[in-house]
């Protein structure tokens, strides 16, 4: 896919930087009352934030783009669009953040989130009532790496009247766009491949719609949880080197994905085919902590989309706030480890893990 990585503007600036500025200004001087700059408060707009936030835009097909605090930021910052009683159909498959969340506004704000399987369609209709007003899909569900048919959901929620919320973390724009598929709203966790570089913390929430933009620009600037100047600028730096890091992370993870397709320590390989990410469910013969303990070039961190391969274990990180009956549920158990595959030489990845397994062995 084309999406003009390497023809985006992100420099406006008047001295010729060829890197842009970060603006650390809180507040911008009017030129006489009643005028303004376009700038006057950093929470309400900042001019690095601005720069990430229309490039960014460009790349996800979008009109409108805010840039958030963190990518949790970017899902509650679409959650004040909900009211008590409303009913928003989840991924049944997501990352347990998320779910969190979702438990949080339940008990909190009588929001209430249905956990339905988005593979299949028809049972997405039945579980369908006057009150859901949004779906919450995650395309490649986290750590099951399970596909979902957008083109399907998308049109399903539109002749229904229903919003249609994607989590694109996983896929980035240089793989998806579902805004051009008709989706509502797209967000992202930029603390992962957007940034790609484990140094930023930040999320993204981008949609077409002038009036859906309008209502969470005022929700942005309302709560505060904005995008800082420097994050605006490590993720600017990110999106200028977008492509060719998926393109590296997404081959390294195909060939593990076949490798360890038929490695005899290796229960089940749960790759979707696309991005970097897949899961590894051990022969029960093999002990999760021996191999966490015995990686030398993978990292055993919470986090994805960096350069570096990240090892996690669901079960006491990503998903330690899911209760037991919903991790079981999910399949999510001490046999699965997540991986985020980096930008490493495939070879080396390979024989990390391999020597790991090898030391793992408990019988």
């Amino acid at each position: 896919m084309d999406t003009r990585l390497s023809q985006l503007s992100l420099v406006n600036d008047h001295t010729g930087a060829t890197s842009n500025p970060i603006y650390l200004a809180t507040a911008y001087q009017h030129p006489r009352l009643g005028e303004s700059t376009g700038f006057d408060y950093t929470r309400t707009k900042n001019p690095t934030r601005s720069q990430f936030e229309e490039a960014f835009a460009e790349l996800e097909g979008g009109k409108y783009t805010l840039g958030t605090s963190s990518g949790m930021a970017a899902i509650q910052l679409v959650c004040n669009l909900f009211k008590p009683g409303d009913e928003i159909l989840v991924s049944f498959d997501l990352y347990g953040g998320t779910f969190r969340l979702f438990d949080f506004y339940t008990k909190q704000y009588n929001v209430k989130f249905k956990y339905v399987d988005f593979t299949e369609v028809d049972a997405v209709k039945r579980q369908m009532t006057s009150n859901t007003k949004a779906f919450f899909i995650e395309p490649i569900t986290n750590p099951s790496m399970m596909k979902a048919p957008l083109d399907s959901l998308i049109n399903i929620a539109k002749d229904n009247d229903i919003i249609t919320i994607i989590d694109n973390t996983f896929l980035t724009p240089y793989l998806s766009q579902p805004l051009k598929q008709g989706a509502d709203i797209v967000i992202h966790s930029a603390t992962k491949y957007i940034g790609g570089h484990n140094d930023v913390l930040g999320g993204v929430v981008t949609v077409n719609d002038e009036s859906l933009g309008n209502q969470l620009a005022e929700y942005h600037n309302m709560i505060g949880a904005t995008l800082s100047p420097i994050d605006s600028y490590l993720l600017i730096r990110g999106l200028k080197t977008l492509h060719l890091r998926i393109e590296r992370a997404q081959e390294n993870a195909r060939k593990l994905a076949e490798y360890f397709d038929d490695h005899p320590a290796i229960k089940d390989v749960l790759y979707s085919g696309k991005t970097g990410m897949l899961s590894l469910k051990l022969e029960s013969g093999y002990s999760v902590k021996r191999l966490l303990e015995s990686v030398r070039l993978c990292t055993f961190a919470e986090s994805l989309g960096g350069t570096e391969t990240f090892i996690t274990f669901p079960y006491t990180q990503t998903h330690a706030d899911m209760p037991k009956e919903e991790l079981e549920a999910r399949g999510i158990d001490q046999q699965l480890i997540r991986l985020s595959v980096g930008t490493e030489a495939y070879e080396d990845i390979k024989n990390d893990i391999n020597q790991a397994l090898s030391k793992s062995y408990t019988k």
